[in-house]
């Protein structure tokens, strides 16, 4: 059995590593694209012009990080053993946080039962930039079917993945990652007034979870449907 396991994950690793080979890694897709981006962004923030500031985001999104896989790099578990991002072998929902960032009252409910619904499915992942010791009181909410990792970037100062990752697109950001790590969409967090009642901040945060997941879902039921479509002409 144990030699069956090994024989499993050293063909999963060789799918995956072929499928990036193909592709551009998100490192290096935004990585030739970030300078431009973040200085036409600040200048529209500066210029309040919000809606050509969304237009960067969505263009830089849709044009440079959809269709790059995610870059492989090393997390902690709350426990404090550090993981490989490419252990979580199925669908990937990847949202990066932070302990300082302030949840809309219906954010993590929204999540948690999204999560709870999904996760036979799709491997749930917060991501927080953080220490170890402002994470723990940070996900106290958190469902179990949620996996819960953190970077202390303290430990990290010569890693450019985790900088790029950290620090390119801002937090909370949610990426969609199909199977294969490649990134089919990323979206930012629903923005509302953090004072919104309970119902409407539970079901924007909802609806936008639930609308990711199910291109995630659908995706893999696209491929299977073309598998089969091959195996039997």
């Amino acid at each position: 059995m144990g030699r069956k396991l090994l024989y499993l994950f050293f063909l999963f690793s060789i799918t995956v590593q072929s499928q990036i080979e193909q592709g551009s890694l998100f490192s290096e897709a935004i990585g030739k694209n970030i300078k431009k981006y973040v200085k036409n962004s600040q200048n529209a923030y500066a210029d309040q012009d919000f809606e050509r500031a969304e237009f960067l985001f969505d263009s830089l999104i849709n044009n440079v990080v959809n269709g790059s896989y995610l870059d492989n790099f090393k997390v902690r578990k709350l426990s404090g053993k550090k993981i490989e991002l490419y252990k979580f072998e199925r669908p990937v929902f990847l949202m990066t946080y932070a302990s300082w960032c302030t949840p809309g009252v219906g954010e993590i409910p929204a999540l948690n039962e999204i999560a709870e619904k999904h996760y036979q499915d799709i491997d749930f992942v917060v991501l927080f930039w953080d220490s170890k010791e402002n994470v723990r009181k940070s996900t106290r909410d958190y469902s179990s079917k949620i996996n819960v990792v953190y970077v202390d970037e303290r430990e990290n100062t010569n890693d450019h993945i985790v900088e790029i990752m950290k620090h390119s697109l801002g937090f909370p950001t949610s990426f969609f990652i199909d199977e294969n790590k490649r990134i089919v969409d990323v979206r930012r967090g629903v923005l509302h007034p953090y004072n919104e009642k309970y119902e409407i901040s539970f079901e924007l945060n909802y609806n936008s979870f639930l609308n990711g997941i199910s291109l995630l879902k659908n995706l893999g039921s696209e491929e299977k449907e073309h598998f089969a479509s091959k195996q039997n002409p």
